[in-house]
C-alpha cells in the first residue's frame, strides 16, 4: 500500500506540471530607424523625345511646263547656292525670247525714226509719244520672255543637301510638280515637347539653363551643345504639351533632316531638401511621411514633391529640416502610436541609396 500511494503521488505531480502554462519569452519593442531631410545642390537631367529639322528644308518644284531635259546634280549631293540643278525643255521659250527681242529692236528703230521726223516738225508730238509707248511695251514683252526662259533653269536657292529625285530625265513635268527637296543642315532645329508642369518649372526657375544636349539614335551624345531659343505660343490641348526648339550647329553634317533622338535638359535645384523615396507613402495621389516627434509619437505629414531623382524626392514643402522621418517599417506603425527610434545620419542614409547629388 505505501508503494501504491507513492506512485499516485508521483503521477499527480506529473499531471500538475503538465497543466502549468509554458514560460513566455519577453518580447522587446521594435526600434525603428529615423533620419532628417538632407540639404544639397541637386542637378538632374530630364529627357524628351525629339525630332531633327534642317534650319532650311524646301521642296524644289518645276516652275514651267515641259520635258525635263537635263539633271546636273545627284541625290545626296552637297551643292552650293546658285548651282544649276534641272533644265526643262527651253525651245519654246527660246523662240519667244527671240521674237520679243526682235520686236523690241524694231520698236526702238521706229521710235528713233519718228523722233527725227518730230524734230523737223514732220510728225506730231502725239505720234512720237505713241512710238515711245511701243518701245516700252516691247521691252516689257522682252522682260517677260527672259523671265520664262530663266524659269526653265532651276538653281539652288541656298547651299544644301539634295534629296531623292521625284522625277527622271525625260519626264514631262507640270508647272508646280515636285522635283526633289533641298536641306541646309549646317544649322539644325531640334523640336521636343514639354509637359505643362515641367514648362512652368522651367520658366519660373531663375536657375534654368537654356543649354541642352542631344542623344542620337545610337545612344551616343552629339558632340555639339544646343541652346533653347524658341518656345511655341500654344499648348497642344490633346497632349498637354508645348513645343520647344533648340538650335544646334552641325559642322560635320552627321545629323540630317528627319532624324530622331532625345533632348537632355538639365534642371538645377540649389540647396534642395531631399528625402529617400522609401520614407514616403501615397494615398489618393497624395504623398505622406511619418514624422516622429520628441516624445516618440508617430504623426502623419502630407508633403508636396518638387521633383524626383533616383531613390529620392525633392520636397517642395511640408517638412522642416529638423523633422525626424521614419525610414523603415511604415506598415508597422500607426498615427498616434509611441515607438522607439534610432537616428541615422541623412548623409549616411543617402550613401547607402547610391544617390549622388552635386
Amino acid at each position: 500500500m505505501p508503494r501504491i500511494a507513492s506512485l499516485l503521488t508521483g503521477l499527480a505531480a506529473l499531471l500538475t506540471g503538465a497543466c502549468q502554462p509554458p514560460h513566455q519569452a519577453h518580447e522587446e519593442a521594435p526600434v525603428f530607424a529615423v533620419t532628417t531631410p538632407l540639404r544639397k545642390d541637386v542637378e538632374l537631367t530630364r529627357e524628351y523625345v525629339a525630332q531633327v529639322h534642317a534650319s532650311q528644308h524646301i521642296e524644289v518644284r518645276a516652275q514651267e511646263h515641259g520635258y525635263l531635259t537635263e539633271i546636273f546634280v545627284d541625290e545626296g549631293q552637297q551643292i552650293e547656292e546658285g548651282t544649276k540643278m534641272f533644265q526643262i525643255m527651253p525651245l519654246l521659250y527660246k523662240a519667244d525670247l527671240h521674237r520679243a527681242q526682235a520686236e523690241a529692236d524694231m520698236a526702238s528703230i521706229e521710235y528713233k525714226n519718228t523722233k527725227l521726223l518730230a524734230d523737223k516738225d514732220i510728225v506730231s508730238p502725239a505720234e512720237l509719244a505713241l512710238g515711245a509707248a511701243k518701245v516700252k511695251r516691247a521691252k516689257a514683252e522682252l522682260s517677260l520672255a527672259q523671265t520664262h526662259m530663266r524659269l526653265t533653269e532651276i538653281r539652288a536657292p541656298f547651299t544644301g543637301l539634295m534629296d531623292r529625285f521625284e522625277v527622271r530625265l525625260g519626264s514631262l513635268v507640270e508647272e508646280g510638280e515636285l522635283l526633289t527637296t533641298l536641306s541646309d543642315n549646317r544649322t539644325l532645329w531640334i523640336y521636343f515637347n514639354v509637359p505643362e508642369a515641367e514648362y512652368l518649372d522651367y520658366m519660373t526657375n531663375p536657375e534654368h539653363d537654356s543649354a541642352v544636349t542631344f542623344r542620337m539614335a545610337n545612344d551616343k551624345i552629339f558632340d555639339q551643345e544646343g541652346k533653347v531659343e524658341t518656345i511655341e505660343a500654344d499648348f497642344d490641348s490633346t497632349t498637354g504639351t508645348i513645343a520647344f526648339r533648340a538650335t544646334f550647329d552641325n559642322p560635320t553634317g552627321i545629323l540630317r533632316h528627319g532624324e530622331t533622338g532625345n533632348i537632355l535638359v538639365k534642371a538645377k535645384h540649389p540647396n534642395a531638401q531631399v528625402i529617400p523615396q522609401k520614407a514616403t507613402f501615397e494615398i489618393l495621389d497624395r504623398r505622406y511621411v511619418f514624422v516622429i516627434d520628441d516624445e516618440g509619437i508617430v504623426k502623419t505629414r502630407q508633403i508636396s514633391i518638387a521633383d524626383e531623382v533616383p531613390h529620392a524626392f525633392i520636397v517642395q514643402d511640408g517638412l522642416q529640416d529638423s523633422d525626424r522621418i521614419l525610414l523603415e517599417g511604415l506598415r508597422k506603425v500607426h498615427e498616434g502610436e509611441h515607438v522607439e527610434v534610432t537616428f541615422e545620419d541623412p548623409a549616411e542614409v543617402f550613401s547607402k541609396l547610391n544617390y549622388h547629388a552635386e
